[in-house]
């Protein structure tokens, strides 16, 4: 692939300012700078990386992500009451057609996927794909056993004519618990608590399917999805 075509798949802005961007010298390959926009590379070769302006970055056919979502921010490209999430990110995510897989509330921290793959984004949002989630709820009061088997077995929610279960429901402490749900009905977490007789304070996810947030990665940080990663994801039944 031709270093133009690199450039204007990852998000580089159009092939005109791509071509500048090559003519001006800044971009490099290794160690050397190359100011031909037409040498071509082997950017299927999954160790390929160049860098623009000092800044390296590997070549990806399509991008997945993982961001460590802190409060405050929407799940949106045009916020209407926050920050975006895409504020977070590179702008040459947002260029090459990054988007969220599902949301979060602008109040919910913690695990949030993000791709340009369509298929991918498809597989776990889709209603007819029952992929796991884990949250971590704050509550106002303390969770008592009721509480848990409530939500295990079911609570009717307003304007849902069957009553909705969690996969899981397991204490934390005395005023925490850990959800599992398959759904992602609107603020189904907060609802399925307040309906089991407790107030949500704080929402965090940390686990889709058999992905969980790692520990060391900081509110508002992201990362590259590996392959490892990303075979964990699809491990969670029905994925």
């Amino acid at each position: 692939m031709n270093l133009e075509s690199i450039l204007f798949t990852q998000g580089f802005g159009s092939r005109r300012q791509c071509r500048a961007l090559i003519a001006d010298a800044r971009v490099t390959i290794g160690d050397t700078v190359c100011t031909d926009a037409d040498a071509d590379f082997p950017a299927e070769d999954t160790s390929f990386c160049f860098s623009v302006d000092g800044v390296t970055w590997p070549y990806r056919e399509h991008a997945y992500l993982l961001l460590n979502k802190p409060a405050g921010y929407e799940c949106s490209r045009d916020p209407q009451h926050h920050l975006s999430v895409f504020s977070l990110l590179p702008p040459q995510f947002a260029e090459r057609g990054v988007q969220c897989v599902g949301r979060l509330d602008q109040d919910t921290t913690g695990l949030l996927l993000l791709s340009d793959d369509g298929k991918f984004v498809h597989l776990f949002t889709s209603p007819k794909r029952k992929v796991p989630k884990v949250y971590v709820a704050s509550t106002r009061h303390p969770v008592d056993d009721t509480q848990l088997s409530l939500l295990r077995n079911g609570v009717l929610l307003h304007g849902e004519s069957k009553p909705v279960a969690a996969v899981d429901a397991q204490l934390r402490g005395e005023r925490s618990l850990a959800l599992t749900v398959m759904e992602g009905k609107y603020h189904q977490v907060k609802r399925m608590i307040a309906a089991a007789g407790n107030r949500c304070e704080a929402l965090h996810r940390e686990r889709v399917g058999g992905l969980a947030l790692p520990a060391t990665l900081a509110p508002g940080a992201w990362q590259w999805l590996d392959e490892a990663a990303l075979e964990a994801l699809r491990s969670a039944p029905n994925a």
